[in-house]
């Protein structure tokens, strides 16, 4: 593990309603060893190099203990944007758990975006912030199978894993949900895998579903998905020369036929999908858990 000098831990999001409701960023680590071949954050414009060489930033408890002291306002804490909070290295290292120590001390709610089901290690933590703040988790699953999932995102826990992650933290009383994105044209964007996905997400229980039909391609994170989709997809990379050129965002063709599948689901299973409606609902489930175990 290697460590990186920095001034400050928290960023202040000048459009809050944008992201679930969210205040502020933080990202602990830079760099992430879940692989996936469709991570926006190589894009060369973040200049992080070697990407699975994960790096942290030096004195993370002592650095963010400051700034949640002096911050005038509190408000919810968002995980996850750049590099995964839960990265495998987090099991040892515990600055994601010792961050919410301190948003539970100082008043601050948590936003976390994840792939790991580790994030279930703090459920108590979790529900310690919701007695005062808002806390949204949302685990980020692509695939209904287990066999795609590797392909596309070799170093994370398998689909099965996430779902029983879900399914801990609903019964939990965790306000929880589905992230359904990136969605790659021509390999995860068929009916059958977003209704696997959706089925799933309701058979544990979800709160709710956020799901984008698109994938995003910049310069250094375009070629790496290039050649990972030489590897695992042949064909399919002249494809994408051909429909989208050097455009940042590659939309399924599909997307309004997913998007109006998903849109009917929810509503049919009264599951939340719109994001202002997410945050909302945050606001509503603060100190008011469905049940508590610790």
């Amino acid at each position: 593990m290697n460590y990186i000098d920095a001034k400050k831990l928290i960023t202040t999001i000048k459009h809050p309603e944008g992201w679930f409701g969210s205040n502020y960023n933080m990202n602990i680590y830079r760099g992430c060893s879940h692989s996936c071949i469709y991570c926006d954050s190589r894009s060369t414009v973040y200049r992080v190099f070697d990407f699975e060489d994960v790096k942290v930033k030096r004195d993370v408890p002592l650095l963010l203990e400051e700034e949640l002291r002096t911050k005038r306002k509190t408000g919810m804490v968002s995980l996850g944007a750049m590099s995964d909070p839960y990265n495998p290295q987090e099991e040892r290292l515990k600055l994601t758990r010792e961050s919410f120590k301190l948003f539970n001390k100082y008043g601050f709610g948590v936003n976390v975006v994840t792939k790991s089901d580790l994030v279930v290690r703090d459920i108590d933590l979790l529900l310690n912030m919701n007695e005062h703040s808002r806390v949204i988790v949302l685990i980020t699953i692509t695939c209904a199978s287990d066999e795609l999932a590797l392909k596309l995102e070799p170093g994370a826990p398998s689909t099965s894993r996430r779902f029983e992650a879900l399914r801990k933290l609903k019964e939990a009383g965790i306000f929880c949900g589905v992230a359904i994105m990136p969605i790659l044209p021509f390999v995860n964007d068929d009916i059958e895998n977003i209704k696997g996905l959706l089925e799933k997400a309701n058979e544990v229980g979800v709160d709710f579903i956020s799901a984008s039909f698109a994938v995003t391609m910049r310069d250094g994170q375009r070629e790496y998905l290039y050649k990972k989709l030489d590897e695992h997809f042949p064909g399919v990379k002249e494809r994408y020369i051909k429909l989208f050129g050097r455009d940042y965002g590659a939309p399924s063709p599909n997307r309004e036929i997913l998007w109006d599948y998903t849109a009917r689901f929810c509503r049919e299973n009264n599951i939340i999908f719109k994001m202002k409606e997410i945050s909302k609902e945050a606001y509503n489930r603060v100190g008011n858990q469905q049940l508590k175990l610790f």
